[in-house]
């Protein structure tokens, strides 16, 4: 069956501005410089055997969680991994859902109430705003780490008012001043909320915690598909808010829970992490030796890298020259990214050679000699 007629147009004119999406895997012959495995903790073979021993230890030998949380989907391991967490996290409580996707869903739907205002940073990742969408809260974005702007906006704002920005922001690789955010949070009394996902395990358990302010947060969200190389996602906060969210978050409690190998693989992620920070240290000397070699270019402190080729005709040119050089990246296209700003996400690991770096900023300055 045909899909309607203006469904089809709208696949139709995503062809036409060059923006179609398609699946596709990293070939084996090409370098990894597109995903978020930072640590290389998803292709760790001490991970996975760490991993299979915590599920053994368990006991517990079902495959799946056979239903949501609250109805029998509970098990050792879900307990175990949330004590962990809030531990390591310095939080009161810790409430683990099946991705980040679902974790800013099921957080930002359930606590902002009719009346309140959300204020959220213009770049937030589009599951912060989907979640937003869900919420019967008044809702603002501010300009992208702009603090007078936010003030401004605070003062005008009804109700409870709730900040929400990200650590690391995921299209960009620049970050949020998470000290100067909670110094304007505690002056009006808003609450603060940050998406951790892309500064946990490469700052330390995330810069909020790293620079000692997580006791001033009042919600955090750390996800384990970046750096810790596993799946699923966590809200940090207290007790009352992970009592809270177990009772009103919709997408906590009417969808299934976690396999129980899922949740061993976040615990022996965050073991190994714990006893290997030379990994972080190994990270942060990529990304100096990456900002070294490419000073021509616009450059972040953190793994995340962009190139911007204008146009998504260009880009993709661009990222399909590098694949032919051996190294895998994608091109970041509109509407994606606004028009205009399309790039290369080129993503730093620890175990990237610096051979590996250098060659892909050669490759870079090669394409541009010859094309751009």
């Amino acid at each position: 069956m045909r899909l309607p007629y203006h469904i089809q147009l709208r696949l139709e004119e995503r062809e036409k501005e060059n923006s179609f999406r398609m699946l596709g895997s990293i070939p084996p012959e090409c370098t990894d410089f597109s995903s978020n495995d930072y640590l290389g903790l998803a292709q760790n073979k001490e991970v996975n055997q760490l991993a299979k021993q915590i599920l053994v230890d368990s006991k517990v030998t079902l495959h799946g969680a056979t239903g949501s949380r609250l109805i029998s989907g509970n098990h050792i391991l879900y307990e175990q991994t949330e004590s962990l967490l809030a531990d390591l996290h310095q939080a009161e409580g810790c409430l683990i859902y099946p991705s980040g996707y679902m974790a800013n869903l099921g957080l930002l739907s359930a606590i902002p109430q009719r009346g309140d205002t959300i204020l959220y940073d213009a770049l937030c990742h589009a599951s912060i705003r989907d979640g937003i969408r869900l919420s019967l809260a008044h809702t603002h974005s501010f300009q992208h780490n702009n603090l007078q702007d936010l003030e401004k906006k605070i003062k005008r704002s009804r109700g409870q008012v709730y900040v929400v920005t990200e650590s690391v922001f995921s299209m960009d690789g620049d970050e949020a001043n998470i000290q100067a955010l909670v110094n304007i949070c505690e002056t009006y009394q808003a609450y603060l909320i940050v998406d951790e996902a892309h500064s946990l395990g490469v700052q330390g358990w995330g810069k909020v915690q790293q620079t000692n302010l997580h006791q001033r947060v009042f919600a955090r969200v750390v996800t384990f598909g970046k750096a810790m190389g596993a799946h699923g996602a966590a809200v940090l906060g207290s007790w009352e808010l992970i009592k809270y969210l177990i009772n009103f978050s919709r997408p906590f409690i009417y969808t299934t829970g976690m396999p129980p190998a899922a949740l061993a693989t976040i615990q022996a992620a965050y073991r190994y992490l714990q006893g290997h920070p030379e990994l972080q240290q190994l990270l942060a000397q990529k990304i100096s030796f990456y900002k070294q070699k490419a000073h021509a270019f616009e450059t972040t402190s953190t793994p995340i890298q962009r190139i911007i080729e204008p146009g998504n005709v260009a880009v993709r040119a661009l990222a399909s020259f590098l694949h032919q050089q051996g190294y895998y990246v994608k091109p970041i296209l509109s509407p994606t990214v606004p028009a205009g700003t399309e790039r290369i996400r080129i993503c730093l690991h620890a175990q990237h050679t610096e051979q590996e770096i250098a060659g892909l900023i050669e490759s870079i300055h090669q394409w541009r000699e010859r094309y751009s």
